[in-house]
């Protein structure tokens, strides 16, 4: 039987198709084919991270990347996985978006080294945002408010979400909607006021002793303030612990 010549075509067109499609997939799992070597240098760079993190009891996940290339092994690719570390010789004076991290890297059997390696690094955090207006004065509520996460190493100044987690606290200024809300917002609500008598305990063990003090100026929970006994008119500092109440320990 003769077949017309628009079948073979068919045949070809088909088998190009398929050939193409195989050509695809195999690019596809030719990139999807993990690199050992930027394996562990993720691997070497997730360490160095969790030193700085630890060093500077940093809340939040520290991620570092690098900021130029670095080649931390001489391992061929198909030893990637033979025993190299990396350590911090020394730490920064702080953390920055920018490192310069002094490294020890150790590979197997050989010889330590020690490298300089530029990174960028990002602490990500959750922060609060004001959900609504706020005036200065009022106070802050965190059921009303909203978490962003954010990098803390480039919004320094913003207010950590695990930091503030009370009505403690009261507003400096007016505040918009949708504000990241910064320690130039917020302040210790004043619980004690200057020029108030107030009710200091003396504690010493098991004794307590109750008096009233004059406070020479204002202080929120958990701050110090200067008092004046009202009958001796001795000064001393006194912890606020609540509201008029302060306390001292001997």
């Amino acid at each position: 039987m003769i077949l017309p010549a628009h079948f073979f075509r068919c045949i070809l067109l088909t088998a190009g198709v398929v050939l193409a499609s195989s050509d695809a997939c195999a690019q596809v799992q030719s990139e999807n084919v993990a690199d050992p070597i930027a394996e562990l240098r993720t691997g070497l760079l997730t360490s160095l991270a969790q030193e700085l993190t630890t060093h500077f009891n940093a809340e939040g996940e520290l991620q570092l990347e690098l900021a130029r290339p670095w080649q931390p092994v001489t391992t061929k690719p198909g030893d990637a996985n033979a025993g190299v570390t990396a350590r911090l010789i020394e730490f920064p004076a702080a953390l920055s978006s920018t490192l310069l991290l002094r490294v020890r890297v150790t590979e197997g059997s050989q010889l330590p080294r020690e490298e300089s390696v530029l990174c960028r690094a990002q602490l990500w955090r959750d922060a609060w945002v004001a959900q609504t207006p706020a005036d200065r004065g009022d106070f802050f509520d965190p059921a009303v408010c909203d978490v962003r996460r954010i990098d803390a190493l480039r919004e320094r100044d913003a207010i950590p979400a695990s930091f503030i987690n009370s009505t403690d606290w009261s507003y400096l200024r007016p505040v918009p909607a949708g504000r990241l809300l910064t320690w130039r917002d917020l302040s210790r609500r004043a619980l004690v006021r200057k020029g108030q008598v107030i009710d200091v305990s003396a504690l010493d063990g098991f004794l307590q002793i109750n008096m009233k003090a004059l406070a020479m100026q204002d202080g929120g929970k958990g701050e110090t303030v200067r008092v004046r006994n009202i009958e001796s008119r001795r000064e001393f500092a006194a912890l606020v612990v609540g509201e008029n109440r302060a306390q001292v320990n001997f």
